[in-house]
């Protein structure tokens, strides 16, 4: 797959921050994203073990997720953990792994976040400028912003606001269970990001596709 190449990786986290700055501004976040056009939708996930990265990217057909492509990378872990600073960590492998895919995705589900980041460019936002397709973040926990109560149905969502701009939403994704922190990474929108999760988990809390994932890049 053709990637949007904007960096190099080997920065010090002061210029990581200025760089996430200047990118954050050709972000979009207000794109409607139609699930009717979805065919394919991509999971995204990185694993780090013993000073070593494996990025999985598992691509399935949607909304049956039978799997199409499997890629994977290893690298060495080159940056230190810095809240905030994900892109840089996991960047380098995911590009290595991104550029071995042949099939297309016309999503890519990210296991980390999208504009719910205090500089409204997580992993979903920042990858997103580099492949150029509708990119959306599925966090586990809160990295920033505020909520009120979410009832404790599957499907309710609130929005997840940080110094009064909506940056994302918090959706429960199965009944009684922690909820997602749901964000638009790039050329997407929050109803769009919080629809397309709900079809990706019909049965568990993460999405199918971040699943597969996860089961591919933790597979050392």
């Amino acid at each position: 797959m053709e990637l949007h190449r904007r960096h190099d990786w080997d920065l010090t986290p002061a210029e990581a921050v200025a760089l996430q700055r200047r990118l954050a501004a050709e972000v979009v976040a207000d794109r409607p994203l139609d699930l009717a056009g979805v065919r394919l939708v991509a999971g995204v996930d990185v694993s780090v073990k013993d000073g070593r990265s494996r990025a999985a990217v598992v691509v399935a057909t949607f909304p049956d997720f039978r799997v199409v492509e499997t890629v994977t990378a290893i690298r060495p872990t080159p940056f230190p953990y810095v809240p905030g600073l994900l892109s840089f960590r996991e960047g380098p492998v995911l590009e290595e792994a991104f550029g071995r895919l042949a099939a297309s995705p016309d999503v890519f589900l990210f296991d980390g976040m999208g504009t719910a980041h205090p500089r409204r460019i997580g992993i979903a936002s920042h990858m997103g400028l580099w492949l150029e397709r509708p990119t959306v973040g599925v966090g586990k926990t809160r990295l920033c912003g505020r909520h009120g109560p979410l009832p404790e149905e599957k499907g309710a969502h609130v929005p997840l606001v940080d110094r009064g701009e909506t940056i994302g939403a918090v959706v429960r994704t199965r009944t009684g269970k922690n909820p997602l922190f749901i964000s638009p990474g790039h050329l997407a929108d929050i109803p769009g990001a919080v629809a397309l999760v709900l079809a990706c988990a019909p049965k568990y809390r993460l999405p199918e596709p971040i699943r597969l994932a996860h089961k591919a890049a933790g597979d050392f």
